[in-house]
C-alpha cells in the first residue's frame, strides 16, 4: 500500500499557484520536458520533511525556495508544501490515520511548521519522522546520479550508505547519545566520589563534635537533676526542722505564760 498520498504546493519554486499531486496506489511516474517543475517537485518533498542544506535544495538562500516572479507574475511573499501520508497501519508513531507534514517559508526568514495544520517545531516533525525511518537524508528522493555516485564509493563509505537506508545510522545515532549521556553520569559519579572523599574529614570531625555535644548535654541534664534533688532534699530537711522548731515553740508557750509576774 502507497504511504504517500498527496502533495500540495503554493509558491514553492516554479509552483506559483496551488498546485495538488495525489498519488494513487502503486508506482507514479512524472512525466514532463525539461524546466517543467519535476526537480522542483522532489525538492519540495525533501523541504517538507525537513532538509536545511541549500545545496540539497538546489538553492543559494533559503529565501529561494519562494517563487521569485516572472514576466507576467509578481514574487510571492510565502512558499508553502504540504505532504499528507497514510498511517492507517501506524507506521508512524501518532494516533491519526492521516498525517499531513507542512512547512512554510517567508520572505522575513521566519519558518513555521505543522502537523495535521498545528504548528509545532522542527525537532518534532524529525522525531516523529524517525519513528517511521523516514527523514530528510539522501535516500529519501534519490535524483539523478545518485546510483553512479552509489556505486563508486569506497567500501567503507557504500556502508555508511547502506546502514542509513537500512536505517541503522538512526540507531547508530541514539547509541552515540545514550553513550555521550553515560559518559557525562560517570563524569558526574566522579565529581560525586571527589565531593564525598573532600566531605568524609568533615563528616568525622563533625559526628564527634556531635557526639560531644551530646555528652554534655547529658552531663548537663544529669546535673541540673543532682542540683534539683540535693535542693529538694535541702527543702525537705529545713521543712522537718521548721516543724520541728514550731512543735517546741508552742509546747513551751504555756509554760512561759504561768512564769510570767
Amino acid at each position: 500500500m502507497s504511504r504517500l498520498k498527496e502533495l500540495r504546493l503554493h509558491g514553492f519554486k516554479t509552483f506559483a499557484d496551488p498546485t495538488r499531486f495525489v498519488f494513487e496506489r502503486g508506482v507514479t511516474a512524472v512525466i514532463g520536458p525539461n524546466g517543467s517543475g519535476k526537480s522542483n517537485m522532489a525538492d519540495a518533498v525533501r523541504w517538507v520533511l525537513g532538509e536545511q542544506s541549500n545545496r540539497s535544495l538546489r538553492t543559494r538562500r533559503a529565501d529561494d525556495v519562494i517563487f521569485a516572479g516572472s514576466q507576467g507574475r509578481r514574487p510571492q511573499g510565502m512558499a508553502e508544501a504540504v505532504l499528507t501520508l497514510d498511517n492507517s497501519d501506524g507506521w508512524l508513531p501518532i494516533d491519526f490515520s492521516e498525517v499531513s507534514i507542512g512547512r512554510r517559508a517567508y520572505r522575513s526568514g521566519e519558518t513555521e511548521y505543522l502537523i495535521n495544520g498545528s504548528r509545532t517545531r522542527l525537532k518534532e516533525i524529525v522525531d516523529l519522522l524517525a519513528g517511521g525511518r523516514l527523514g530528510a537524508n539522501e535516500l529519501v528522493v534519490v535524483g539523478q546520479g545518485t546510483v553512479d555516485a552509489a556505486l563508486s564509493l569506497r567500501p567503507e563509505e557504500r556502508r555508511q550508505l547502506f546502514e542509513e537506508a537500512a536505517g541503522v545510522k538512526n540507531l547508530q545515532v541514539r547509541k552515540n547519545e545514550a553513550l555521550a549521556r553515560l559518559g557525562r553520569a560517570r563524569d558526574n559519579l566522579a565529581r560525586v566520589a571527589d565531593l564525598i572523599g573532600e566531605l568524609k574529614p568533615r563528616v568525622r570531625r563533625l559526628a564527634l563534635q556531635a557526639q560531644h555535644q551530646e555528652e554534655h548535654d547529658a552531663l548537663g541534664r544529669r546535673a541540673r537533676a543532682l542540683v534539683i534533688e540535693a535542693h529538694r532534699r535541702r527543702e525537705v530537711i529545713a521543712r522537718a526542722s521548721l516543724g520541728e522548731a514550731r512543735r517546741r515553740m508552742a509546747a513551751a508557750w504555756p509554760s512561759a505564760l504561768r512564769i510570767k509576774p
